[in-house]
Formats: structure tokens, C-alpha cells, sequence
């Protein structure tokens, strides 16, 4: 008898696809803003430092011929002399710039001393004016004419001389804030150990004053420099025979119409900015915070000799910085200088000046408006899509990158390149160069990297939960975007749009290669006068600018004021 053969079926079961994670209406449509964004910047910053590479290995017809531009430039004496004339004068006006930025902020941060808020209102003068402005009054100062030039001991001030002094009142304001900056983050109960301990004052200050704000000093030194080698205006109106990479640049591609050894200065030019701001990222990197929420902030006690000390140290430098200002506004009210002192408008008549006149005054207010809307439009749409965006990790990693690299490009490099890139006949962009939209794309990109991190701090401090909590509601992004991120924001946005008009107002650099006579800005019409032999409506050009920024800040200031108070009160401590 067989015995029954037992057989098992399988069923083969068809294979399963893995779960796609849904992807929301919002996450695409940040996503599809991230591309837009990082193509955005690549469209304005990548490509045209990219055409003015591949321009320096070009002859005058556009052949091809290599390294054979670099090599003519470090074969000619009077061009290579001015990589070391360049290095110089900044280092020079970097260590005195320093030192005397941080013997102020000291006296502001650690001491008693008086009129505290009119220190703080004066060190930030010089970021209303542009670099010509110092360089100007220096010229009434210690120029062939000037009324102390007998203080220079018989040296000139047409040269090095005058660069270093001009650059160093210029560059003043931004070394001052990151080192007090450095200065208010200190932990008071490391000094009440050192007291407590009986040590000396020397080396209280060596073991925990300069190790506190060892990170901002080298941020400020950096900084400081990349501004001092790659500044423009201070070298054309004080420099004289003096020549500066920023100097050659112009003289090359203005003078000269050689665009291909234009490019190859440039490139030269960009190299120690370059290199100053990897090494601050890299020192950066390594820094670790010395004040957290169980801190106790520094709070100075009362000393009469040395608070009287650092009271007329500041009031030594803050009446160097009013001075300045105060000679270019008197300069510009003199009739002839120095044969006809009496007082008059007659240097103000712009329009029967050789410069651009009033209408160059109205292209600049034009180009910073423009520039304050658009720029922080798109400087913290884009700032919000890095910070609060899920999706696309590798674009977020990529603008993040991008958004520093303006820092470290010079001005007149930026300008160059664009050029090179929007006045190509077969860039389909080519319809923008000499109008005034490039003047605006060009200011924002080349003052980018402070914006937008002034941005990502604002939406650092915004709570992560606000979208969670909007998430959960299923309330549209665009929703809380409007109704609590914007308002949130607004400060910081006020302090964008601020300093993008006030940087716009005043810069030259980035816009001496780009404008056109319809376009031609009042820091432009300052050079231009400057360089005719109009110095006096130069000035007076100058201080209209001066005018101008100052009245942009006092209305930010009083409109924040009335925002923190009013609209903003939520913010404020029970």
C-alpha cells in the first residue's frame, strides 16, 4: 500500500516595493527655492570670477596662451613692486588699527569712564563715507596746502604715508566691533578667581583678558586686512606714484584697456583675501565659547586714574575721527582754498562740475534703494530656505559655502569679472551690463556674506517648535512665513535693508568698472572731481553722501526704537 505523499505549496508572493516617504506641497516647493536660489548665486558669483580665470590666460584676440600673462606681469618690475607695496601698507595700517581699536573698546567694555554713548555714536562715523572722504581731508591736512603739513617733519603725505593714515581711520568702525564684541562676552567670575588669588593686574590681563578675545582679534585682524589690501579709493587720492594692486587694476584695464592683465591683477588681488579668509574660518573653527547661560557678564568697578586714563585716550581718537569729517564739511563750504576762506554753496553746484553732478546723487539713492529692497528680499528668502528647509541637504551644504564667498572677493575683482561675464555678445544677459540693474546685482552680491548672516542669526533665535507646532496645524508654509516669521524678523530685516542702502551709498570698488554715463554714482563723481582738480566739490559731494547715510541710520534707529517698543513687545522681559 503507498503511503500518501504529502506535498507543501508554496505561493511565491510578488515583491513588495519599499515605502516612498511622502513628499508635502511645501518641502517641493522649498526644494524647488534651494535650486533657484544656489543657481541664483551661481549665475552671479561663480560664473563671473569663472570667465574672468579663463580671460587671464587669453591674449588681446582671445587666443589661448596659458600662464604667459602671469609671467609678463611678475617679469615687469613696476607691476610686481606692488604686491609689496600692497602687503605693506595694509600690515602697516592693520597692527595701528588694532591697537588703537582695542585700547577704545577696552575703555568702552572695562572701565567707568564718561560720555560712553558719544564714543560709541562717533567710532562708527567713517561707515557713513566712503574711503575717499579720510584721504580728501587728509589732503587739506597735510597736503602741499594743507595747514599742518608741517607736522609730517617735511616727509609727504602723497604715498604710502597718507594710505596707511586714511586707511586706518577707514577700517576703524569694524575692527572696533568685533573686538568689543569680544570684550562683553567675558565670564566676570574668572576675574573675581583672579582677584581673589591675588594677581597682579598684568597678569590677570595676559591669562584671561586677551585668551577671552584671542578669536576676535584675529577675526579683526583679518578682516582689517583683506579691507585694507584691497581698497581702492584711499590709494587713487592720496597715493600719488605709490603704486597698490587696487591702483594697477584700474590703471590697467581703464588706462591701458588691457582687460587680459586686468584680470591677471585681479587674480593677484584676490589671493591674499583669499587666503586671510580661509585662515579665519580655519581659527573660527577651533573656537570654543567662553560665556554660557551660567556666566556672569563683566561689570567694571570704578578707577579714577584709569578711567580718566581711557577718557582721554577716546577722546583723543574720537576727536581724530570728527576731525576728518569736520575738514571735508568745512573744505566744502570754502570758496578757493586756501586764497578765498569766506563761506559759501558755491562747491554744492555739482552740475557745473566735471563728475556727474546732482544726477549721480539721485543714481545712488536709486541704486540703494534698490538695492536695500531686492537685497534683503533675497538675502533672507534665501536664508530662510537654508535654515528652515528639510529636503535637498547637498544644495542647502552648497549655498551655505557660496554665501561666504563674497567676503573674500575684492570689489574691483567682482566688478571685473562681471564685465567679462554680462558684456560677452553671446550671454543672453548681456542686455544688463551698463544698466542700472547691474550696479544693484553686483552691490548686493559683493555685501552679501554680512547679510545673510545677519539673517541666519535672526532665524537662529526663532524658537524650531513655531513650525512644528504650524506643522501639526497644517497651516501652510507661506503662512507662518508671513504671520510670525517676517514679524519676528523685522528687526534684523531693518538692519539689512539698512546697511545694504548705506553700503550702496558709499561703496566705489565694486561699481568703478560697471557704470555707465547714464548710471554714474555720487562715490564715482567724488573720484572723477577728485581727479580733475575739483577737490573742494569733491568734499562736498562726500558729505552729501555722509548726510545721507547718517540720516538713513537715525531713522533706522528711531524706527527700531518705536518697533521694539510698540509693535515688538512680546519680545520684552516681564
Amino acid at each position: 500500500m503507498n503511503s500518501p505523499i504529502n506535498t507543501v505549496t508554496v505561493v511565491a508572493k510578488p515583491r513588495q516595493k519599499p515605502l516612498r516617504q511622502k513628499v508635502s506641497k511645501d518641502d517641493r516647493n522649498m526644494g524647488i527655492g534651494l535650486v533657484v536660489a544656489c543657481l541664483g548665486l551661481f549665475l552671479i558669483l561663480v560664473l563671473p570670477l569663472y570667465t574672468m580665470l579663463a580671460k587671464s590666460l587669453e591674449d588681446r584676440t582671445g587666443e589661448f596662451i596659458g600662464m604667459a600673462n602671469f609671467i609678463e606681469y611678475f617679469s615687469t618690475p613696476s607691476l610686481a613692486n606692488s604686491i609689496g607695496n600692497s602687503l605693506m601698507v595694509s600690515v602697516l595700517a592693520t597692527v595701528i588699527t588694532i591697537l588703537t581699536a582695542f585700547m577704545y573698546a577696552y575703555g568702552l567694555n572695562r572701565t567707568c569712564m564718561r560720555w560712553k554713548g558719544f564714543f560709541k555714536v562717533v567710532s562708527v562715523l567713517p561707515l557713513l563715507a566712503p574711503s575717499l572722504l579720510p584721504a580728501i581731508s587728509l589732503v587739506y591736512f597735510f597736503g602741499n596746502q594743507g595747514i599742518i603739513k608741517e607736522w609730517l617733519f617735511g616727509h609727504s603725505v602723497y604715498g604710502a604715508i597718507g594710505i596707511v593714515m586714511s586707511l586706518c581711520l577707514w577700517v576703524f568702525p569694524p575692527a572696533l566691533m568685533i573686538i568689543k564684541t569680544s570684550l562683553e562676552t567675558t565670564d566676570a567670575r574668572l576675574y573675581e578667581a583672579a582677584l581673589a588669588m591675588k594677581a597682579k593686574p598684568g597678569r590677570i590681563f595676559f591669562t584671561i583678558t586677551l585668551p577671552n578675545v584671542q578669536y576676535g582679534l584675529i577675526s579683526a585682524v583679518f578682516v582689517v586686512f583683506t579691507l585694507t589690501v584691497t581698497d581702492f579709493g584711499a590709494a587713487m587720492v592720496i597715493g600719488g606714484q605709490f603704486n597698490v594692486l587696487a591702483t594697477d587694476l584700474y590703471k590697467q584695464v581703464i588706462g591701458q584697456q588691457n582687460f587680459q592683465m586686468g584680470a591677471v591683477v585681479g587674480l593677484v588681488l584676490l589671493l591674499p583675501a583669499i587666503l586671510a579668509f580661509v585662515v579665519d574660518r580655519q581659527v573660527q573653527s577651533k573656537q570654543i565659547s567662553m560665556f554660557n547661560a551660567n556666566s556672569v557678564p563683566y561689570i567694571p568697578k570704578p578707577k579714577v586714574l584709569r578711567d580718566n586714563i581711557y577718557f582721554v585716550y577716546c577722546l583723543l581718537v574720537a576727536l581724530m575721527l570728527i576731525s576728518v569729517l569736520a575738514m571735508a564739511i568745512y573744505a566744502s563750504l570754502v570758496t578757493f582754498w586756501p586764497y578765498n576762506l569766506e563761506l559759501s554753496l558755491l562747491n554744492y553746484q555739482f552740475d557745473l562740475m566735471d563728475g556727474g553732478g546732482w544726477g549721480a546723487y539721485r543714481n545712488s539713492l536709486q541704486l540703494a534703494l534698490y538695492t536695500a529692497v531686492f537685497g534683503t528680499c533675497f538675502v533672507f528668502l534665501t536664508a530662510y530656505l537654508v535654515e528652515k528647509s528639510k529636503v535637498l541637504p547637498v544644495v542647502r551644504n552648497l549655498i551655505q559655502m557660496l554665501t561666504l564667498l563674497p567676503m573674500a572677493v575684492p570689489g574691483m575683482v567682482l566688478g571685473l569679472s562681471y564685465i567679462f561675464f554680462f558684456n560677452s555678445p553671446n550671454n543672453p544677459l548681456n542686455f544688463l551690463y551698463g544698466s542700472m540693474a547691474i550696479l544693484v546685482i553686483c552691490t548686493i552680491v559683493h555685501f552679501y556674506t554680512v547679510s545673510h548672516l545677519t539673517a541666519v542669526t535672526a532665524l537662529k533665535q526663532m524658537d524650531p517648535k513655531i513650525e512644528s507646532i504650524s506643522a501639526s496645524l497644517k497651516v501652510p508654509v507661506h503662512r507662518t512665513f508671513w504671520k510670525v516669521t517676517v514679524p519676528m524678523c523685522l528687526p534684523a530685516g531693518l538692519d539689512i535693508s539698512t546697511y545694504l542702502f548705506t553700503t550702496a551709498m558709499t561703496t566705489i570698488s565694486a561699481v568703478i568698472f560697471l557704470y555707465s554715463p547714464a548710471t554714474k554714482l555720487a562715490s564715482v563723481a567724488v573720484l572723477n572731481m577728485e581727479g580733475a582738480g575739483d577737490i573742494a566739490p569733491a568734499a562736498a559731494m562726500a558729505v552729501v553722501i555722509v548726510l545721507t547715510s547718517g540720516t538713513v541710520r537715525i531713522a533706522h534707529w528711531f524706527i527700531t526704537r518705536r518697533m521694539r517698543s510698540k509693535v515688538l513687545y512680546w519680545r520684552q522681559s516681564d
